[in-house]
């Protein structure tokens, strides 16, 4: 069998980007630019639950001069992956899971399954496990004690109190389980982060000369330090790696050839 892979649960959406020189004005006609679909090259496993075969979809006019965006989300409701659905998944052909934190009480379900099978797996076969607390929403921070890697967002530390990356990832740590390591992104500040050792590692943003769209940065920063980390790279590097290629992907439109 070739390499283990990732799998990724939570809510997959369909990215309409739309470049235009300027916001339109109100009733004005606007012609775009150019216009195109989100992909990414990196060879993931994606868990969902989808109906009649719709997903949710965004669609975003980015400025061509600044890389603003605005987005409007249609929003089918779809519902979320269920710890019943998660059982019907093999969880020996992957070496990582993340999931997104959406209905977290079903997802602490998920996560203790990947954990009991751990224990009966040698070393070299455990799932390592991650998760996103990117949203408000206090039913979601249940998940920090979970997670070998969690990934909080800047909303969520400042909705907690926490004005920087490394306040956050120093202050938010005791929720973590033992051994687990907490990582923080703040934008054009770059990123903290610390591991097992309680070592607090920084690294600076890497901002493009031009800012042509930052839709889903957030995204592929985590994207680039779980395939770093997946990969045996030190957390620093990681992280390193993480602003580097989100810092590029916000200097291009779309993610190909970013990884």
């Amino acid at each position: 069998m070739g390499e283990k892979r990732v799998l990724c649960v939570g809510l997959v959406c369909l990215d309409i980007i739309s470049v235009v020189e300027r916001y339109p004005a109100e009733d004005s006609d606007t012609r775009f630019i150019l216009s195109d679909f989100r992909r990414c090259n990196v060879d993931v496993s994606h868990l969902v639950r989808q109906s009649q075969g719709e997903m949710p979809c965004a669609i975003c006019l980015v400025n061509c001069h600044n890389g603003s965006r605005t987005v409007t989300l249609y929003d089918i409701n779809l519902p979320d992956v269920t710890a019943a659905d998660f059982e019907q998944v093999n969880l020996s052909p992957y070496k990582w899971i993340h999931w997104e934190g959406r209905n977290a009480s079903e997802q602490v379900k998920m996560i203790q399954r990947v954990e009991a099978y751990n224990r009966t797996c040698p070393p070299s076969d455990r799932v390592t496990t991650s998760v996103e607390v990117e949203k408000t929403r206090p039913e979601i921070y249940q998940l920090f004690g979970y997670g070998d890697v969690v990934f909080v967002s800047k909303d969520v530390a400042k909705a907690r109190g926490f004005y920087s990356a490394a306040e956050a990832v120093k202050g938010l740590r005791r929720y973590l389980k033992p051994g687990a390591t907490l990582v923080c992104a703040w934008a054009e500040e770059g990123a903290d982060a610390m591991g097992p050792d309680g070592v607090l590692v920084h690294s600076d943003a890497f901002s493009p000369e031009v800012v042509v769209d930052t839709l889903g940065a957030g995204d592929t920063f985590n994207a680039a330090v779980i395939l770093a980390l997946s990969r045996g790279r030190p957390l620093a590097e990681a992280i390193t790696y993480g602003c580097q290629v989100a810092g590029r992907k916000c200097g291009v439109h779309g993610y190909d050839g970013i990884v």
